[in-house]
């Protein structure tokens, strides 16, 4: 799989570090974690220096490269409120979390922007991108801020392709090279799109997100769905057992857009106790990464 970076969410028991030495055994080449508790705004939440030395430690075992990692920001972040002070507290978990993230060397923060509760979504397209300028200005690294679509649900943003294009579009050209977006399949088909209906049509879709944003993905999450075409439901299912099912990822891993950034499977898991020292990968992950591996060659 040398023309792709694929990787799993996969389970942090017994800390960051853990997570990467099961992705390591399960064949990844990259993966995606958590910082902090995502139910929370994690805005104080800081990096101990047992956990960072229990990372670089993890890294250095393992030969993975954190700066190929995907950090997955707070799901109650909304930057899009129109409520001053809501969006501030989003505003600085998203800060935060690119401070963690930079920390540990990680090359990208992805996050949901939240939604346009008042629904005017161009008032809420320049809160987001008023989050992400503030959070780019705090910190000064080379960790991306990447912008995922949603599934559609109520008032979120980022739904559409002119959605993302039009967050973007309010962020300066000096901080352009620090963001971007992400596309999360699940979402792409909840939200309307039907990347199962043929592999033109995943192109089109992939064409239209990159003609309004300017820029191709930054990552892909690979999510098969449990909801319907225009479902706005957000309900992950493995690869093949959903409705997207299994071919639409071969013709995504053939597109020229899905090289050279994380392809990050989120897949409920078989076994989601592990023992906190155990390292032994999950057997879904281990099927998904061989179902992917197939289509890579």
């Amino acid at each position: 799989m040398t023309r792709h970076l694929i990787g799993a969410h996969t389970v942090d028991t017994g800390g960051m570090d853990m997570a990467m030495r099961r992705a390591s055994r399960a064949g990844m080449s990259t993966m995606q974690l958590f910082t902090a508790i995502p139910k929370f705004y994690g805005d104080k939440s800081n990096v101990s220096e047992d956990r960072v030395r229990r990372f670089r430690a993890a890294a250095k075992d393992t030969g993975l490269d954190p700066a190929r990692f995907v950090t997955h920001g707070a799901y109650v972040l909304n930057t899009g409120t129109p409520d001053a002070d809501k969006w501030t507290r989003a505003r600085d978990g998203l800060t935060k979390e690119l401070e963690r993230s930079s920390l540990l060397g990680i090359g990208i923060v992805c996050f949901h922007p939240g939604a346009a509760t008042d629904g005017d979504r161009v008032g809420a397209a320049e809160r987001i991108a008023g989050a992400i300028m503030h959070a780019l200005e705090q910190v000064d690294s080379k960790t991306r801020i990447l912008i995922e679509n949603t599934a559609g649900a109520g008032s979120t943003m980022a739904r559409t392709s002119q959605e993302v294009g039009m967050i973007l579009a309010n962020i300066p050209r000096r901080h352009r090279a620090r963001t971007g977006y992400g596309l999360d399949t699940c979402h792409l088909y909840a939200s309307g799109y039907d990347i199962a209906k043929s592999r033109d049509e995943l192109t089109r879709t992939l064409d239209a997100f990159e003609a309004e944003a300017g820029e191709a993905p930054g990552f892909f999450h690979l999510n098969d769905s449990e909801g319907a075409l225009g479902s706005n439901r957000d309900r992950h299912a493995l690869l093949g057992k959903g409705l997207i099912g299994a071919e639409p990822f071969r013709w995504l891993l053939a597109d020229r857009r899905s090289r050279d950034v994380p392809l990050i499977l989120e897949h409920n898991q078989k076994h989601p106790d592990p023992a906190p020292d155990d390292d032994t990968p999950d057997p879904y992950d281990l099927d998904m990464m061989e179902l992917l591996r197939r289509f890579s060659e």
